[in-house]
């Protein structure tokens, strides 16, 4: 049987994850992986977290292992609600401002079909968080791909490419700029509050929404707080957040937080992805965050991985600080850094030979979805240890110095 003809159009578009293929080596022996962008299991609250399991089977199992709503745990959605009031001063929030999905990865796929179609047009970084660019592309809308800078998106190229629109008639079809505004996943940076204002002026005067990707906001370890997209324009931003990284992923439970005219879309978009999140992990969540002060908890955590990152920047510049035209950003939070090598390097080429130095990263070409810069990488600093982190960067230096000895690049 041709069971390719039975396929539809995106099913046939989709192709496997990089990072997933990639990363099957992760477990060999010897291996160090700068790759995943997982968390350290050992940051888990397992013990209380196992408590607090127990505690819900037994005496709440009516309502845990039971179908729940497709919003949401309203004692979760409630306790979301305190945090935001308490930690981002967000005090107007109520049930029909939230939606709980999951994880966030499920937040981006059910924003693309309930925003998108082929006729869309939408603004991405570039690079671009690899989870919004699957989700996004299987609506296959038109991209405007904007370079990311140290500081953010460029909005002046952003404007430049919405006037463009305009003046083709094409506005009214641009749905969303999609901006990581904390500690960008793949590239590490931060929007600051000027662009953050800049970009709320320019969905006023396009007529856009904002989609605020923040799933590592809590994970600051340098710096001051910057106030929340959503936080300047709730009336034209949807904020996603996740409990991924401050809580477990495990329990994938994300967060859609906006207008309530788009909230409910989205529920009805989700009721017939999955029905609802699973009640389980919900009032899990809920009972950890009414039950203990969150950013108390997550407290070692920042700490941890501050400390890890110092020690990536400090092997970086060690090992790599000498090459010629190499740069690499200096995050101020989250698990986070882009490297960018001479133009003459392909990293995916390149992998083969870090894979025999027994290092992993992953190659930037991953991270786009237009023509990419095959000259970069995302290195992540959250799971090797402080000395792996330097023997991995000496293993990394090695493969730089075998490719540019095949290739003919002067170091």
């Amino acid at each position: 049987m041709n069971y390719e003809s039975k396929l539809s159009c995106v099913a046939r578009g989709i192709k496997s994850s990089i990072i997933r293929e990639l990363l099957k080596v992760a477990n060999d022996p010897g291996m160090i992986s700068f790759g995943g962008g997982v968390p350290d299991p050992d940051t888990f609250p397992r013990h209380k977290m196992a408590e607090i399991a127990k505690d819900i089977i037994e005496n709440e199992y009516k309502f845990v292992l039971q179908y729940g709503t497709t919003e949401g745990d309203q004692e979760l959605m409630q306790g979301y609600i305190d945090l935001l009031k308490k930690y981002e001063n967000i005090d107007w929030l109520n049930y029909d401002n939230m939606v709980i999905t999951v994880g966030s990865q499920q937040a981006l796929y059910l924003i693309g079909i309930t925003l998108l179609d082929e006729e869309s047009y939408c603004a991405v970084s570039r690079p671009i968080y690899l989870g919004a660019a699957s989700a996004f592309v299987q609506r296959n809308p038109h991209f405007i791909n904007v370079p990311l800078l140290k500081d953010g998106i460029d909005l002046d190229y952003l404007e430049n490419e919405l006037e463009k629109l305009k003046k083709e008639g094409n506005i009214d079809k641009f749905k969303f700029t999609y901006v990581v505004s904390n500690f960008h996943n793949p590239a590490g940076v931060s929007m600051g509050l000027e662009k953050r204002k800049k970009l709320v002026e320019l969905a006023k005067k396009y007529d856009f929404l904002i989609i605020e990707d923040d799933p590592y906001g809590a994970l600051r370890f340098e710096g001051e707080k910057v106030d929340t997209i959503y936080s300047l324009a709730p009336d034209r931003t949807i904020l996603l957040n996740t409990f991924s990284k401050v809580l477990s992923p495990g329990l994938r439970l994300g967060v859609v937080i906006g207008p309530k005219e788009i909230v409910r879309r989205v529920t009805m978009v989700k009721q017939a992805a999955d029905l609802a999140t699973p009640s389980l992990t919900q009032r899990l969540a809920a009972k950890f965050i009414n039950e203990n002060d969150l950013m108390e908890e997550i407290k070692p955590t920042i700490k941890l991985y501050r400390e890890k990152k110092d020690s990536m920047m400090k092997a970086m510049k060690k090992h790599l600080g000498d090459i010629k035209g190499i740069d690499w950003t200096y995050p101020e939070g989250g698990l986070f850094t882009w490297v960018t090598l001479p133009k003459e390097f392909d990293t995916m080429e390149m992998f083969e030979i870090a894979k025999k130095e027994k290092v992993l990263y992953i190659p930037g070409v991953a991270f786009y979805v237009d023509e990419p810069d095959k000259n970069t990488m995302r290195i992540s600093f959250c799971l090797p240890t402080h000395e792996e982190i330097d023997e991995g960067m000496k293993r990394l230096r090695n493969s730089i110095n075998k490719y540019a000895e095949q290739k003919g690049i002067e170091l």
